[in-house]
């Protein structure tokens, strides 16, 4: 399932609406790392969740863009899996708890 995405091709960022729910900063917050990434790196950004709720960073590319940065792309992605860790890490909380059903309280334990 797919959170968010952006495109440095038609200049857009994409947030589901099955995340409306999310609190406004943390959906900002979400609009800026993925904008910035596309401005930097090129190409498109997608964060989604694999079954286990679990979120992903999906990378593409036009086929013959020679301004992909594929190096870039690796190191920023590492730099916002880092700095943006909590944020992230709610995200998958959230998601969790209330698309998958898993219980907040057993969570929290595992952490």
């Amino acid at each position: 399932m797919v959170l968010c995405a952006s495109s440095a091709y038609d200049r857009k960022f994409y947030l589901s609406e099955k995340f409306a729910g999310l609190p406004q900063a943390i959906r900002d917050e979400l609009q800026i790392m993925c904008v910035m990434y596309t401005e930097e790196v090129g190409g498109e950004i997608r964060l989604e969740f694999n079954e286990q709720g679990e979120l992903l960073f999906e990378v593409s590319c036009d086929e013959g863009d020679l301004l992909f940065d594929e190096i870039g792309s690796v190191l920023k992605i590492k730099d916002m899996q880092l700095k943006k860790k909590e944020l992230l890490e709610s995200v998958e909380m959230y998601y969790k708890v209330f698309f998958l059903k898993q219980d907040a309280s057993s969570l929290l334990d595992e952490e």
